[in-house]
């Protein structure tokens, strides 16, 4: 950890107002698009944004170096906090069946054509696509491609393993394209 950062934490364990500034404008920005990829409704990413902080500042104190870097370790709060948040939530959305896809069908190399294209229509569709997807997916397929984020990252965020996410990386990204291809055929 470099110094800064270690000024930063002992800052926050003090309750330092300057430190609690300095980590909003360091990582708020970072937060607040994680939880509105998950959460789209405004006033509920806000309050959520909020929550998230007063948690990181409450619970500095566990924060341990050698699990992960700081900014993960707020990312693994913003997840759990959305997840909490939407499993709450009262009306309940539909989601591409996992029983309706025969993923064994789905070649990667055609996931590969389909999503790694990094083209503004590629993302687009992307972004459409994800709606239909259970929020954790969409939070998986966000920090993959959106955040640029390691498996390993994403493994300590969601408290699994790396193999665990790659699996669920890899059928999320097949079910995506599933999707994209129904949503190419429906604009047709």
């Amino acid at each position: 950890m470099n110094k800064e950062t270690e000024e930063l934490i002992a800052g926050l364990a003090n309750q330092s107002p300057q430190a609690q500034q300095q980590l909003l404008r360091l990582y708020g920005q970072m937060v607040f698009a994680q939880i509105v990829r998950m959460v789209t409704r405004q006033e509920d990413a806000e309050e959520i944004y909020q929550d998230v902080f007063v948690k990181v500042f409450g619970n500095i104190a566990s924060y341990n170096e050698s699990e992960a870097l700081l900014s993960t370790w707020i990312n693994r709060i913003a997840y759990y906090e959305s997840i909490s948040f939407l499993r709450k939530k009262k009306d309940k959305l539909m989601y591409v069946d996992d029983r309706a896809v025969n993923f064994d069908s789905i070649l990667e190399e055609q996931v590969d054509d389909a999503l790694d294209n990094g083209d503004e229509q590629t993302i687009f569709l992307i972004e459409r696509a994800l709606k239909f997807i259970p929020p954790s997916e969409q939070a998986i397929v966000t920090m993959f491609y959106f955040d640029d984020m390691s498996i390993k990252d994403i493994a300590y965020i969601t408290e699994s393993t790396s193999t665990a996410v790659a699996q669920r990386l890899s059928r999320t990204r097949k079910k995506l394209y599933h999707v994209i291809k129904s949503l190419q055929n429906d604009d047709r």
